[in-house]
C-alpha cells in the first residue's frame, strides 16, 4: 500500500467586472479580430479596486471546501501559488488561513502559470510524506495589477481569478487505477529568464514592475516543453494518450493547447477550454477549468484528468490524476 493524495473536491471565483476585448479597444491598439486570431481570448474578468488575491483565494477555497463536504478546521495545509501576493510578505496564504479558520501551515510558491501544477505537487508530497492529512491547494492571482495597459502585446492576454481543490490523504494499492494525484512532474530552466518577467521587484527596482515577454518565443517552448512534459507523465504511469479521459490545460492560447490536444489524438469535446472567457489568469487557470468541468458534470469519478501548465522562468509541469 502507498500513501496518495485524492481530491475531495473544488471550486472557483471569477470577479464580476467582465472585460471584454471590445473594451479594450477604446483603450488601447488593438481589435477583437487580432486578440481572437491569435489566442482565441475573447473576454476576461478584472478584479475590483480594493479585491485582493487574497479575497479571491478565500471565496475559491471556500467553495472548494463546501464542495467537499469537510471543515475549515479539518485542513492541516495551505498551498497558495500566485505571483501576485497581498504583500512582499507574509505569505499571502497566511492570511487565507486567518480568514477561513484552518490550523497547521501555509505557504506560497511561485511558479507564475505553472504554479498550480507546482502546489499540487508540494501538497501531494506533503501528504506522502505524513506531513499533512488535509491540505487545500489554491491558484489565486489578480494578474491585471502587474499589467502595462499602454502594452497591446501583454495587456490583452490576461485576467484575475481563483481555483481551489481539497486534497485528502488514504491508504491505496499504489496502481495507476488508484484515485487521486497518480504522479506530478515538474521542470524549468533559468537560461530563459528574459523570456517572460516582470520588470521590477524589491531587490532591483523597489517597484512592482509590469509584465514583458518574447511571445514568439514562449509559443515555441511551449509546445516543445509541454509536449515533453505530457509524454513523461503518461510514461511514468504506464499509460497511451487514448487513457486520458480529459485534458485540464493552462489557459494562455488556444492554438497551444489545440496542439497539444492533436498530439494525444484527443478531440476537442475532451479539452477542457475557458481561455476564451477567462483569458490568461496564471496560476488560477487550471483550477478555474477543473471546477468547472466537475460542477457541469463532464469530469465523473474515475476519469482520468490531464493538467499541463508553462510560465515564466521558464518552468513548466504536468499532474496525472484519476478523478
Amino acid at each position: 500500500m502507498v500513501k496518495r493524495s485524492r481530491i475531495l473536491g473544488c471550486g472557483s471565483y471569477l470577479p464580476a467586472n467582465v472585460v471584454t476585448n471590445r473594451d479594450l479597444e477604446s483603450r488601447v491598439d488593438t481589435t477583437d479580430e487580432w486578440i481572437v486570431q491569435r489566442t482565441g481570448i475573447k473576454a476576461r474578468h478584472i478584479a475590483a479596486e480594493g479585491e485582493l488575491t487574497s479575497d479571491l483565494a478565500v471565496a475559491a477555497a471556500t467553495r472548494a471546501l463546501e464542495h467537499a463536504g469537510v471543515d475549515a478546521g479539518s485542513i492541516d495545509c495551505i498551498v497558495l501559488a500566485t505571483t501576485t501576493p497581498d504583500n512582499t510578505f507574509p505569505a499571502t496564504a497566511t492570511k487565507v488561513q486567518a480568514a477561513l479558520g484552518t490550523k497547521g501551515f501555509a505557504l506560497d510558491i511561485q511558479a507564475v502559470c505553472a504554479g498550480f501544477v507546482y502546489a499540487l505537487s508540494i501538497a501531494d508530497n506533503f501528504i506522502r510524506a505524513g506531513q499533512a492529512t488535509r491540505a487545500l491547494v489554491i491558484g489565486a492571482e489578480t494578474f491585471s495589477r502587474l499589467l502595462d495597459w499602454k502594452d497591446r502585446t501583454t495587456c490583452v492576454l490576461f485576467g484575475d481569478g481563483a481555483g481551489a481543490v481539497v486534497l485528502e490523504g488514504y491508504d491505496a494499492p499504489g496502481t495507476s487505477a488508484d484515485r487521486g494525484v497518480l504522479s506530478t512532474h515538474l521542470h524549468s530552466d533559468g537560461s530563459t529568464y528574459g523570456l517572460l518577467y516582470v520588470d521590477g521587484g524589491p531587490s532591483t527596482t523597489g517597484t512592482t514592475g509590469h509584465v514583458r515577454m518574447n511571445g514568439q518565443d514562449v509559443f515555441r517552448h511551449a509546445v516543445s516543453k509541454l509536449s515533453s512534459v505530457v509524454e513523461e507523465a503518461l510514461a511514468a504511469n504506464g499509460m497511451e494518450p487514448s487513457t486520458v479521459d480529459w485534458l485540464v490545460p493552462h489557459q494562455a492560447n488556444q492554438r497551444i493547447i489545440d496542439g497539444i490536444a492533436r498530439k494525444l489524438k484527443l478531440s476537442t469535446d475532451k479539452v477542457v477550454l475557458t481561455v476564451d472567457r477567462h483569458g490568461n489568469t496564471s496560476a488560477a487557470s487550471i483550477p478555474l477549468a477543473l471546477a468547472e468541468a466537475v460542477h457541469d458534470g463532464r469530469i465523473k469519478r474515475g476519469d482520468v484528468v490531464l493538467m499541463e501548465a508553462i510560465g515564466g522562468g521558464l518552468s513548466w509541469g504536468a499532474a496525472l490524476v484519476r478523478w
